[in-house]
């Protein structure tokens, strides 16, 4: 199982709305038992908060199912347990390194990595107000990431020597 955690500041808009646009691309694919993916802050500014209402907004309006959480933040033992580690901006990966310290096993990146813009950042719509532009830039990079991992077929083959 691949295991992805989603990073921004407050962990109320992006991150959780990669998480979800994220479950959501899998369930379409029929590959939910590939993956396993959370969210988290890299402040401790939201900590118990729920959803963004303008997160919750766009999730709705694209008819994404979303449930209603608590904002937490990374942990090192976060960075231990997850496969990828995906920010949203530039200052997310400063925070990021802030917990963990250092990147030893290169599983942390940018999510418009993933859609082609190796330096690309997700702006903050807490900031910008724009949630259905945060929405275009999170559903490229989610649909990215899909992408980059083909899917594990099962082994459903059977051995046809072993009768001849």
């Amino acid at each position: 199982m691949i295991k992805i955690l989603f990073i921004c500041h407050g962990n109320i808009c992006r991150s959780t709305m990669a998480e979800f646009v994220m479950k959501d691309l899998v369930r379409k694919a029929g590959r939910e038992k590939e993956f396993e993916f959370a969210s988290a802050a890299t402040s401790r500014e939201e900590i118990g908060h729920d959803i963004h209402h303008g997160t919750k907004a766009i999730l709705q309006a694209k008819g994404i199912p979303f449930a209603s959480r608590q904002a937490v933040q990374m942990t090192k033992n976060d960075y231990r347990y997850y496969d990828l580690i995906v920010a949203m901006d530039k200052e997310n990966l400063w925070g990021i390194s802030r917990i963990i310290d250092f990147d030893r096993d290169n599983k942390v990146k940018l999510l418009l990595f993933y859609a082609g813009e190796s330096a690309g950042e997700v702006a903050d719509p807490w900031y910008t107000g724009d949630f259905e532009a945060t929405y275009r830039d999170v559903l490229a990079g989610c649909q990215g990431i899909l992408d980059s991992y083909p899917p594990i077929e099962e082994n459903t083959r059977k051995d046809d020597n072993l009768n001849e």
